[in-house]
């Protein structure tokens, strides 16, 4: 839990998740961002404070925010820690969606699952972002 702009962004990690730590710990950050509870240019709490508060080693949140500088969406100054930045590289961010979306939707295709149906989640998910809940 950690307050970047005034609000609280709770994190949630399930310890007996197959999914690891560092990797919740990046997704939910992200949603975060897509939420707008965490901004461009708020600083995240220091790798000690975050996980002294979610209770996990300090190795665990490096590594995420490693993943999360290496996915363009932070940037670590010396003086204020890690700070949103949001990649401007949206063409890039794009051509890694589309590969993404296409094995989600091999998947789903598999399942006889509609492209109404899809269109209709996707939908669903963007509401649930601009309303602010992930």
């Amino acid at each position: 839990m950690f307050e970047p702009t005034g609000e609280t962004m709770i994190i949630e990690i399930d310890f007996n998740s197959d999914e690891a730590i560092y990797i919740q710990l990046t997704n939910q950050i992200i949603m975060g961002i897509a939420a707008d509870s965490i901004r461009e240019g708020d600083s995240l709490p220091s790798v000690r404070q975050l996980a002294e508060n979610i209770g996990i080693n300090m190795h665990t949140v490096n590594k995420a925010y490693s993943v999360l500088k290496q996915e363009g969406f932070i940037t670590v100054d010396r003086r204020r820690g890690a700070i949103i930045a949001l990649d401007a590289d949206k063409v890039r961010a794009l051509e890694e969606m589309k590969k993404e979306f296409q094995v989600l939707l091999a998947k789903g295709r598999c399942k006889n699952i509609s492209r109404e149906e899809i269109h209709a989640l996707i939908d669903e998910i963007y509401r649930d972002y601009e309303s602010g809940r992930p």
